[in-house]
């Protein structure tokens, strides 16, 4: 199988990440729940962790990367603490629905004001309609760092200056960039930074977390237990603990941290700068194939490496049956989770085919897929076409 499926979660993991996941099987015990030899291991292997994601995002603390089953649980920590009623958020059309529906249930059941910031039909955003929205009341803007359907990246720096320039806070989804695209969340203002260990990062599923500016309180959206302060009727306040109520992935964990090492190692910059290249070879291979429809500005400068694409007028999961069935190729069809992203498009009854790339595609891979593409869209042109 070519796995061009990397931006839903990547299959082909480094080898350090297997072997560590194997190891904590046999050896791991619980987390800050003992004093015996492998309960202190378990806690040095996720204070390791710690440190190596708050190294490679930018984090300035590892006591402020707190672990989450993944990305979703991330985003509903952050947007369910930091929001109450009457205040206002801006968000933007580019959005997942692990952004998406914690706002809209923000809406209904605390009353909190949501605005989005609209995409253009090449899913790009004016960011002068971020000032357009500001309101007295508003306390954050919340958006992702790029698009999963279209790949177009936010220019989180300067969201970021607008933010603190106006009080506000920042809020980011970096699904498809952590571990993909260099991130310094300082530098780039970012004050809670949510990612999942399974795309980019190169880890297991069921994995992910925020990265907390300090300074920055969430109230917790679970309690329970956390192995200190027992007697306590409340959850301990000190980060991570605060938000990291029983007990951990700490398999997952393990291997979060050897991804992390790989990545470390090897130069997230390395990464970005391979995968954008068989993005692109990609794209210019499809591009001006008759009746093949590319979305997403692919003149931006720097993006995602994500190509989205319809045949014809053919419904985008006949398309991605074929090129499983027919040629071997795992892509994603369908609405990709974005459903206002698709409404920009004008893609809501058609969905889109999305290829996206990894550290581990080769280029052969790249242009079998063109050239699947292009037969796909030769075999089922419309007469006369």
């Amino acid at each position: 199988m070519i796995y061009l499926d990397n931006a839903a979660t990547t299959l082909h993991k480094p080898p350090q990440v297997i072997d560590a996941v194997a190891e904590a099987m046999r050896s791991m015990g619980n987390a800050s729940r003992g004093a015996h030899q492998v309960s202190l291991s378990a806690s040095r292997t996720v204070y390791e962790a710690r440190c190596r994601i708050a190294r490679l995002l930018g984090c300035p603390r590892p006591d402020h990367v707190v672990f989450t089953c993944n990305a979703t649980e991330a985003l509903n920590i952050a947007i369910g603490g930091l929001f109450g009623p009457g205040e206002h958020v801006i968000s933007t059309d580019l959005e997942h629905n692990s952004v998406l529906r914690p706002l809209y249930r923000l809406e209904r059941e605390r009353d909190v004001a949501v605005d989005f910031v609209p995409a253009d039909r090449m899913g790009r955003v004016d960011y002068e309609d971020f000032a357009r929205l500001l309101r007295p009341e508003t306390k954050a803007i919340v958006c992702t760092h790029a698009s999963n359907l279209t790949g177009n990246m936010l220019d989180l720096a300067r969201i970021g200056r607008f933010a603190h320039e106006h009080g506000l806070l920042l809020v980011a989804d970096c699904s498809q960039t952590a571990g993909t695209v260099p991130i310094d969340m300082t530098a780039l203002g970012i004050d809670v930074l949510c990612f999942t260990g399974h795309k980019g990062l190169m880890g297991p599923q069921g994995t992910g977390g925020l990265c907390i500016r300090p300074g920055v309180e969430i109230r917790p959206w679970k309690v329970g237990g956390s192995g200190v302060q027992s007697y306590s009727c409340t959850q301990p306040q000190e980060y991570p603990t605060r938000l990291e109520a029983g007990t951990h992935n700490g398999h997952g964990l393990a291997g979060l941290s050897a991804a992390a090492a790989f990545l470390l190692e090897v130069g997230v910059e390395n990464v970005h700068k391979k995968e954008l290249a068989l993005a692109r070879r990609f794209y210019e291979g499809v591009r001006t194939v008759p009746g093949v429809t590319v979305y997403g500005d692919h003149g931006a400068g720097d993006r995602a490496a994500i190509v989205a694409l319809n045949v014809w007028d053919m419904d985008s999961g006949e398309i991605s049956d074929a090129l499983t069935e027919e040629y071997g190729i795992a892509t994603r069809p369908g609405a990709h989770c974005a459903p206002r992203m698709h409404q920009a498009l004008g893609t809501v009854e058609q969905g889109a085919v999305r290829f996206s790339f990894s550290y581990f595609n080769t280029e052969q891979e790249t242009d079998e897929a063109i050239r699947a593409v292009e037969t796909i869209a030769e075999e089922t042109a419309p007469e006369g076409a």
